[in-house]
């Protein structure tokens, strides 16, 4: 049995409910068969936090993800809270919970199951067997800049403002997590912004390569622009390994990468901070489907991403790389046993429920482990 490690929920809003209660049963049949010992607190955040607390992301929430050794938020967000100002959206909630946290460093596989080849849009010889991970800067750039706001001018008109804005630690702590990732992958990583335009551009990239040529030369290193970098992803995908960029252009590609696989249900994600000298780590864990308002209460929303989510926390947080496979295994067998989600489903299949999908997990677990 492992060391007792804390572990808090954040259903948040829409499907996070219902991906959350699945989770909580992978999590709980890795407690019951000794291979985790993992204590499960819950909060709130979002929309759900301003009904109850008013406000997205309360200071005792935020106090509980730092003193947790790992956080898994599944969504936040809907209609419902549209029309709140601004510093009371839910999506505040998620930025103040990453800016909390310290977490700067978002890593997002684009992995194609074998036999979801097909439910891509792009064709499937173009996607098969595609396995990239983008590295997206999260506390910095243009979401995070001063000045920022909007203002009314002496003629009248009113103008927005946000501010790009990097240094060189930001761009080269998030830049060092992409060179270690490549390592244990196939050893290339491609940098993205726009140095054409940009002085932030041209910032980012000198550093980084300043960075490959004193720490990483074992690494090999491209550079691309952004938009040129979104028409490669669509062409090409497997040319890449690992792509790292800033925060506006990372959430850009990776949103644009996560359409590959064919699911956005598919996809998990890792915020990452800082190591501490103990070894310790500021992790959040997300799917990156978002609320899915549309589907909410139906019970047809897929769970595999708040799983595989669930793996990326094993890995990265406690280094249980075994259990890890096993959780990819298990979706992996799953799928090919041709049990699929509405969103995923093909000809002759019959959608299950976001429960059965979760049940059909576990139990391919328990096979596995024997």
């Amino acid at each position: 049995m492992t060391a007792s490690k804390k572990i808090l929920l954040l259903p948040g809003d829409g499907i996070g409910p219902e991906v959350t209660e699945v989770a909580r049963k992978i999590m709980a049949w890795f407690n019951s068969t000794g291979r985790t010992n993992f204590e499960i607190g819950e909060d709130l955040i979002g929309g759900i936090s301003y009904d109850t607390n008013g406000t997205p992301l309360t200071p005792a929430t935020l106090q509980r993800c730092k003193e947790a050794d790992a956080v898994l938020l599944a969504s936040v967000g809907g209609p419902k809270w549209d029309n709140l100002p601004f510093a009371d959206r839910p999506e505040r909630g998620l930025l103040g919970i990453r800016k909390g946290m310290g977490v700067f460093a978002n890593l997002r596989p684009a992995l194609v199951f074998d036999v979801l080849a097909n439910a891509s849009t792009l064709k499937p010889e173009v996607v098969k067997d595609l396995d990239i991970m983008i590295v997206r800067e999260l506390l910095g750039g243009v979401y995070f800049g001063e000045p920022r706001g909007i203002e009314t001018l002496p003629n009248g008109e009113r103008r927005g403002v946000n501010t790009q804005v990097y240094t060189t630690s930001e761009i080269q702590r998030v830049a060092r997590v992409a060179f270690e990732l490549a390592r244990k992958r196939r050893n290339k990583v491609c940098s993205v912004e726009k140095a054409n335009v940009m002085e932030s551009g041209v910032l980012w990239r000198e550093e980084v390569t300043k960075l490959q040529a004193s720490d990483y030369k074992d690494v090999e290193l491209t550079h691309m622009y952004a938009d040129n970098c979104a028409m490669q992803l669509v062409r090409n995908p497997k040319q890449f390994d690992v792509i790292v960029s800033d925060n506006l252009f990372g959430d850009l590609l990776s949103d644009l990468a996560s359409m590959l696989p064919g699911s956005l249900g598919m996809l998990p994600s890792a915020s990452l901070g800082a190591k501490e000298a103990s070894g310790r780590q500021a992790a959040l864990y997300e799917p990156i489907h978002g609320s899915a308002p549309d589907i909410a209460g139906k019970g047809i929303a897929n769970p595999l991403a708040m799983i595989l989510s669930y793996g990326m926390m094993l890995r990265y947080s406690f280094s249980m790389a075994d259990n890890a496979d096993l959780i990819d295994k298990a979706v992996q067998n799953v799928l090919r046993a041709g049990i699929r989600t509405a969103d995923i489903v093909e000809k002759g299949q019959t959608p299950v429920s976001t429960t059965v999908m979760g049940d059909a997990v576990v139990k391919e677990l328990a096979g596995l482990a024997g």
